[in-house]
């Protein structure tokens, strides 16, 4: 409303944007209630307790979990588009997390920054593609400086899981956790 009082935008326009805002929004509803009746039915299978026994028969050890955990995270997200992901995985992997007393907070910024990272990773990479067509760029030319930016945001990653001060310390400082 304010790009059209400020002339930005003109009336033809704010329809196409508002038209295009409900095909997105429609598409995230939708897939938050697809999501939602997959999070049903795993309940109801007994999925995420099987998965959470499964990891834990694997080893007890928090610290290989958590690399089981990031590596899983990590291929799916170069797959997968972050939103759907997060709603199919957290009921998987929080249980699992729970266990041994994780907080679900730093849960959380682990798994989006799992899934985050995929989302600049070859194949897939949406969001890589995107920066590269905007900067008129090629996959060739970025990938070496890539390498280097993907070294110093798994050392970031492997902060966050392994350092609960790194993902809670802001948190904690304004008092909500």
């Amino acid at each position: 409303i304010l790009g059209i009082l400020y002339r930005n935008i003109t009336l033809k326009s704010f329809w196409k944007i508002a038209v295009d805002s409900a095909k997105m929004s429609g598409m995230v509803v939708f897939l938050i209630g697809v999501s939602n009746i997959l999070g049903w039915v795993m309940a109801f299978t007994q999925i995420p307790q099987a998965i959470s026994d499964a990891l834990l028969g694997l080893t007890s050890n928090p610290i290989i979990i958590l690399l089981i955990m990031n590596v899983i995270l990590l291929i799916a997200g170069t797959f997968m588009d972050v939103t759907p992901a997060i709603l199919i995985f957290t009921p998987l992997f929080l249980p699992v997390v729970k266990t041994f007393g994780m907080d679900p907070v730093q849960f959380g910024l682990i798994l989006v920054y799992n899934l985050c990272i995929g989302n600049i990773t070859p194949p897939v990479g949406n969001t890589l593609f995107v920066a590269i067509k905007v900067g008129r760029s090629s996959l060739s030319r970025v990938m070496p400086y890539m390498l280097w930016y993907y070294v110093a945001i798994l050392v970031g990653l492997l902060m966050v899981t392994y350092i609960p001060a790194v993902s809670l310390g802001l948190p904690a400082m304004a008092g909500l956790i």
